[in-house]
């Protein structure tokens, strides 16, 4: 199984001029912890967590209004939409990451999540072992 089959598709991105309040209501609105960030042309620059607005924004005492581009993970892992599932969680475990944004021909398409590898019966024990290793050890778990 490929991540094109449980990935979400439908990805909602910010650009890094988006402020935190914004983000922070966007992430709200749509029940998720962390929404990719992009420039114009849809080509990942980093991933804002409510990990970073928690960690690197308010306990800062940065304002709402700055931008995420300026408290977001840089550096973000990503797979393609043919990364077979198996490696996903592999990537994911080893990265101590949650959802893992996919990119296809520099551009995003889609993210995939822990959860998206466990509610597939036949990757139920890839997402524990995934799970298991991000949360063992690990004060920080940047997304």
């Amino acid at each position: 199984m490929k991540v094109r089959d449980i990935m979400s598709s439908h990805v909602k991105t910010v650009s890094t001029n988006a402020n935190i309040q914004e983000v922070s209501n966007e992430m709200r609105s749509l029940d998720v912890g962390s929404i990719p960030v992009c420039d114009q042309k849809d080509v990942p620059v980093g991933i804002i967590t409510d990990r970073d607005i928690v960690i690197r924004g308010i306990s800062q005492g940065v304002s709402l209004n700055t931008p995420v581009g300026d408290i977001m993970s840089l550096n973000i892992i990503s797979v393609s939409p043919e990364t077979d599932v198996n490696e996903a969680a592999k990537i994911m475990s080893q990265n101590q990451i949650r959802r893992l944004p996919v990119v296809e021909n520099g551009k995003i398409v889609g993210i995939v999540a822990l959860g998206d590898l466990a509610i597939r019966d036949k990757h139920v024990d890839e997402a524990g072992s995934a799970l298991s290793s991000i949360s063992e050890n690990s004060p920080f778990t940047p997304y």
